[in-house]
């Protein structure tokens, strides 16, 4: 077998400890979003981009790059949070094939009941576990890393 240049050690266990803390970062998020405000993490993903908006409205097309993911997995995550009053999809105006996302009076009511409670859940859970002087080092080795994912995926 080639040589695939395995993990050692102590690389195994940076891993297997970032791999957690996403995990238990994520499930933190989670609860707290539920309990304050009866959102999922997937509906957070899609109020926060489109409630920072101007108008609180967005194309689909920039909704599905800000949050990362395919056109079919927005689009059921959009028609669920349609169902339950959060957003309202549109036509494009500029384009006839593209649609917009709005935030609906019940969808800003459910991110500004979640938002403070969420920052402090990232405080509690992310940076109060920083010193000012250890936040530079993971701030720049991400940007590295997405710059790098970036470039890869072109």
């Amino acid at each position: 077998m080639a040589d695939v240049g395995w993990l050692d050690d102590r690389e195994a266990r940076l891993w297997q400890a970032y791999r957690e803390l996403t995990r238990e970062l994520q499930r933190a998020f989670d609860r707290q979003l539920e309990r304050d405000a009866g959102l999922s993490g997937a509906d957070y993903a899609v109020l926060a981009p489109v409630s920072e908006t101007g108008d609180g409205v967005i194309r689909m097309r920039e909704l599905g790059r800000q949050v990362g993911w395919d056109r079919s997995r927005l689009s059921h995550q959009v028609k669920r949070m349609e169902k339950r009053g959060l957003v309202t999809r549109e036509d494009c105006a500029e384009d006839a094939r593209g649609a917009m996302v709005r935030i609906t009076k019940a969808g800003r009511a459910a991110i500004e009941a979640a938002a403070p409670e969420h920052v402090a859940t990232v405080r509690r859970y992310f940076f109060d576990q920083l010193s000012e002087r250890d936040r530079a080092t993971p701030t720049r080795l991400f940007e590295r890393m997405l710059t790098r994912l970036s470039h890869d995926d072109g």
